[in-house]
């Protein structure tokens, strides 16, 4: 089959949606389309189990809109992206590929597979690449210091990324997309992506609509009654304070510029306070993505190399309770079983959870990285790298080594009734605030009319806080005077 020369192949990455899609709505206003998604080896062995179920879901959507345009998603698989992309080019006569352009880890990371080395190769064949820019508000290339060098720390960026904010539109959606009729696409269940035996994806299918309709109901949602009082309802998990884009943000089923704007509408609608905190976390996904860019190791690698030298623990029995919600402390098992459960966990939790690995437990920030990478929905390569680094004070602008959540005071501040943890620690259910929390100091009486047994129905503590805290403080002392 060979088709028009005006017949543009659009391949989509983590850009999966038809507005302000900005690879598609060119492509349209230039003739035929061709709408494709390739699944090389490289980025199947890259992804975690829930985004696997997430990426399924997601595709079946971005097909369902394509085909209320009278086409459809073409899925193509192969060892080798470009080979797998020239392969079909030739096969059917296209001279054109466009895409948005990549700023994962695993295209900047990968020198055979970056944005620039895919154009080489597809124009070595006579193939014209154009890249389009949509995954981020600015490519980070495009954002420097006044000294004009990459920026390290958050709050210098956010002021130069403020200025910027009413600059951000997002395009409609094309209004006709003329398709190139094409054969051969593969069938998305080939792919294994959703879990069979055990399926495990019931939970998360129960909280999560996956696609772009998906994306714009969340977002509409939160900007109306989630939006104010988002300052401070944000770090309470057992409130509906948060907006719950990331996922769709990760997968690009929402554009960052779809988001800013319509925020922006709600200026003088909601208090100023809640709608600049809402912008700043949007702006920190664009952070990470710049760290990214400057070390494309992030998700393996000490920002700050000096804690190549820092004195880790090796525990598998203390990281197999971490990831298994089984530590003692319920604040923190709550966190690691709604994980679990729904893929997703709240952030102010992602906090607690990750100091206490890598502080009062000692392990190293990768381990904490690599289980959330495999069962986060959002698992967006750059947040979760530099979320992970900031926490264990190895990252660009990280926290403060000295700085130790207390899980305990934490869940007394943020769930003070205690209702987080009930829903994903049962086994608490009926304990009264606050000893829910700290069930290890409970009176008898408390414990017995509760059911609860310590070590028994619930796990005692793995470690001591006090304990825990004043072997982190003395390995970080270590490692600052070893400088």
């Amino acid at each position: 089959m060979s088709f028009a020369s005006n017949t543009t192949l659009v391949v989509f990455e983590r850009d999966l949606r038809v507005a302000d899609q900005k690879a598609l709505s060119e492509a349209a206003k230039a003739g035929p389309v061709i709408a494709a998604y390739i699944m090389d080896a490289p980025l199947k062995a890259s992804l975690g189990g829930a985004q696997k179920w997430w990426l399924h879901q997601s595709l079946n959507s971005l097909d369902a809109s394509l085909a209320e345009y009278g086409g459809g998603l073409t899925l193509l698989s192969g060892n080798d992206r470009a080979v797998t992309l020239i392969a079909f080019c030739k096969a059917n006569g296209i001279s054109n590929v466009d895409w948005t352009a990549r700023n994962d880890i695993f295209a900047t990371n990968s020198p055979r597979n970056t944005d620039s080395a895919l154009t080489a190769k597809l124009e070595q064949a006579n193939i014209k690449a154009t890249i389009h820019h949509g995954q981020l508000l600015h490519e980070p290339a495009s954002i420097r210091t006044g000294s004009g060098g990459p920026f390290r720390v958050y709050t210098p960026f956010w002021r130069v990324m403020e200025q910027r904010l009413e600059q951000f539109k997002a395009e409609p959606a094309p209004e006709k997309i003329t398709f190139a009729q094409t054969s051969g696409s593969e069938d998305l269940s080939s792919w294994g992506l959703s879990p069979t035996k055990p399926d495990w994806s019931g939970t998360l299918a129960a909280v999560w609509q996956p696609g772009e309709t998906g994306a714009h109901n969340n977002l509409a949602a939160f900007l109306e009654g989630g939006l104010t009082g988002y300052d401070e309802n944000r770090n309470r998990p057992d409130m509906a304070g948060t907006s719950r884009l990331s996922p769709h943000l990760a997968f690009g089923e929402i554009s960052p510029y779809q988001v800013i704007e319509a925020a922006l509408k709600r200026r003088g609608k909601v208090p100023a306070g809640d709608l600049e905190t809402f912008l700043k976390e949007i702006v920190w996904r664009e952070f990470s993505y710049h760290l990214i860019h400057q070390k494309p190791g992030l998700a393996t690698e000490n920002f700050n190399i000096s804690f190549d030298r820092f004195p880790w623990a090796s525990d598998d029995k203390a990281l197999d309770a971490w990831q298994k919600g089984m530590t003692g402390y319920p604040i923190v098992d709550a966190g690691m079983r709604e994980l679990y459960q729904t893929g997703w966990m709240h952030n102010r939790v992602r906090m607690i959870v990750a100091s206490f690995l890598t502080k009062h437990l000692l392990l190293d920030w990768r381990a904490g990285e690599r289980w959330f990478w495999d069962t986060l929905v959002d698992a967006d390569p750059a947040s979760n790298a530099s979320g992970w680094q900031w926490v264990s004070g190895s990252g660009a602008d990280a926290s403060p080594y000295f700085r130790i959540f207390n899980p305990i005071l934490q869940a007394e501040k943020f769930d003070p009734k205690g209702d987080y943890v009930r829903k994903y620690v049962p086994e608490l259910a009926k304990m009264r605030a606050p000893f829910i929390h700290k069930p290890w100091e409970a009176p008898d009486m408390e414990l017995i009319s509760a059911g609860v047994r310590i070590g028994s129905t619930y796990p005692a503590p793995i470690i001591d806080h006090a304990k825990g805290r004043q072997r982190a403080l003395d390995a970080y002392k270590m490692l600052k005077e070893s400088a």
